[in-house]
């Protein structure tokens, strides 16, 4: 006898879905390893998962302290900058016035030893052209009396007189002198 062939090129459905016997036995294999899994994987995979994300909270805790941390360490290193140019600022100006004191200081010795100078110049000027003037009024007074005995030809013996001679003369001079000078 002889049986019909079947067709065995699958038409409609069949063409996406397998044999039932393949999905049987697919089902009969995967049920104990997905109850394994269930029973023994899961829980430990919840386990590691649970601890990697404590792990992870305590990291994002760390860090978050960290960033504070540092945060505070900017703003004290903010502070000590500001509080040392503030400083740096004060000690700036208190140099800026010392110096200004001493400068001022230094300028007023200096004119006193200047005026001090200038006044000892004077006075030796003074005592010099004093000096001077005597000396040349008696030089002068000496010419007088030489020329006083050359023109009358006899010599005065009496110095007293001949002093006041002398200084009479020299004012008389000296009369004359001023108003010319002005």
């Amino acid at each position: 006898m002889i049986l019909p062939v079947s067709d065995p090129t699958p038409s409609g459905a069949d063409l996406f879905l397998p044999p039932t016997y393949d999905l049987v036995w697919s089902i009969v294999v995967l049920v104990p390893i997905f109850v394994v899994f269930l029973v023994y994987g899961l829980p430990k995979l919840n386990a590691v998962l649970d601890e990697r994300s404590r792990t992870i909270e305590e990291g994002l805790r760390a860090s978050e302290r960290a960033q504070e941390a540092e945060a505070l360490a900017v703003r004290r290193a903010e502070e000590t900058v500001a509080a040392a140019n503030a400083e740096a600022g004060s000690i700036r100006a208190a140099a800026s016035e010392d110096a200004k004191a001493i400068f001022a200081k230094a300028r007023k010795e200096a004119e006193a030893e200047a005026n001090r100078i200038l006044e000892l110049a004077q006075r030796q000027i003074a005592a010099e052209r004093q000096s001077a003037q005597i000396s040349l009024q008696s030089e002068v007074g000496l010419l007088a009396s030489e020329l006083a005995e050359k023109i009358v030809g006899e010599h005065l013996q009496n110095t007293d007189l001949t002093a006041r001679v002398v200084d009479r003369f020299l004012a008389d001079l000296e009369s004359q002198s001023q108003p010319q000078e002005a």
